[in-house]
């Protein structure tokens, strides 16, 4: 079956619907988690040299979770049955999981080291899906490429307010 027969047959809008609906949800459940908890909270904490503002985090997590969602449509897009196309989605909504759970372990439970815990394989689980998006299909791999240097820049600032603070 070819990608318009499939999306002919599943309806126009189901791929658009479960590309932006899982990065939505998402966002969303990290937001609850995290925005009661930057004042006073994260604002006390100690921060390393390479902390940015924190202006900088709301443009770069809409700038991400838009190319995931476009990342993922790509994949979505696919036809039915193309080898790899249902595992590199299981890689990516368990990074989408990871990434939600993380703000409820470090912003939630103030736990830095909870957040790390969470962030290590977040960090795996963004590698794979790029890496599996990328051999399906290279414009969604290059897709996540932001979130894996994203993640990557989490990783350590998340590992020295654990650091600094612990």
């Amino acid at each position: 079956m070819s990608t318009v027969q499939a999306e002919q047959t599943r309806g126009p809008w189901s791929a658009l619907f479960w590309a932006i609906l899982p990065v939505v949800a998402a966002s969303v459940v990290g937001q609850i988690a995290t925005f009661p908890n930057l004042e006073p909270w994260y604002a006390g904490l100690a921060k390393p040299s390479f902390n940015p503002p924190n202006w900088i985090f709301g443009p770069v997590w809409t700038l991400l979770y838009a190319l995931m969602a476009l990342g993922a449509l790509r994949i979505l897009r696919l036809p039915e049955g193309t080898a790899g196309k249902r595992p590199a989605m299981m890689l990516f909504f368990l990074q989408l999981a990871l990434n939600a759970g993380w703000s409820w372990m470090f912003f939630y439970t103030h736990s830095p080291v909870l957040g790390l815990l969470d962030i290590v394989p977040q960090w795996l689980a963004v590698v794979a899906a790029a890496i599996a998006f990328w051999r399906l299909d290279y414009p969604a791999g290059l897709c996540l490429a932001p979130l894996v240097c994203w993640v990557s820049f989490a990783v350590g600032l998340n590992a020295g307010i654990w650091r600094l603070n612990g």
